[in-house]
Formats: structure tokens, sequence, C-alpha cells
């Protein structure tokens, strides 16, 4: 069984920050690419950010250069740094991250329940 939680949203004013955490537990061989998606209201879940387990990352053009994506291998956690936020960042944000346990011969993708994140004054 693999376990994933996040932590960290709430509600924010516009141009405040959040930062957003996601544990990985479990019968865990090894974690391979985690990341953030978000679901807005009445959208698609759309990506946000990715980490590679060797550090590479990739951004959606909206967030660039205001969110970082980081993780801690030795913790099997991902973090999302969010700066200058704005309205249109509201949403529900889901972590993700492919995961190889010892119950299952190839990786596979697992989610954490989500977390709300509002930027409103």
């Amino acid at each position: 069984q693999v376990q994933i939680v996040e932590s960290g949203g709430g509600l924010v004013q516009p141009g405040g920050s959040l930062r957003l955490s996601c544990a990985a537990s479990g019968s865990i061989f090894s974690i391979y690419t985690m990341g953030w998606y978000r679901r807005a209201p009445g959208k698609q879940r759309e990506l946000v950010a990715t980490i590679a387990r060797g550090g590479s990352t990739r951004y959606a053009d909206s967030v660039k250069g205001r969110f970082t994506i980081s993780r801690d291998n030795a913790k099997n956690t991902v973090y999302l740094q969010m700066n200058s936020l704005k309205p249109e960042d509201t949403a529900v944000y889901y972590c993700n991250a492919n995961i190889l346990d010892f119950e299952r011969p190839s990786p596979r993708d697992y989610w954490g329940q989500g977390t709300q994140v509002t930027v409103s004054s």
C-alpha cells in the first residue's frame, strides 16, 4: 500500500504566498517523477509543475517565475512554493507521484486527495 498526503492549502490574498507539501509513504521501492496538477472550477485538470528524481523540472507557462517545485528524496516529499499568487491560481491542487512499489513489477501513478487553494481579497 502507498499513501499520498498533501498539506498546505488555504486562503490567501492576491500577491501572497503558500507552500504545498506532499509526502508519499508505504511499501515504496523508488519514486520517479513527482508533480503538482490543479483543477479550477469548470475546467479540466492541468499540469502545474513536475520534478524528476534527478531534479530536472518542468512548469506550466502560467506559473513560470512564480512557482518553484522541489523535492526531498530522503523524505519522499515534494513541495510547491507559490509566490505572487493570482485569483486565477484558485483551484484544487493534486500531488502526483510515479512510484515503483514492492507489490507490482512496474511503476504506476499515485494521486493525493487534493488540497484547496483560494486566492481572493
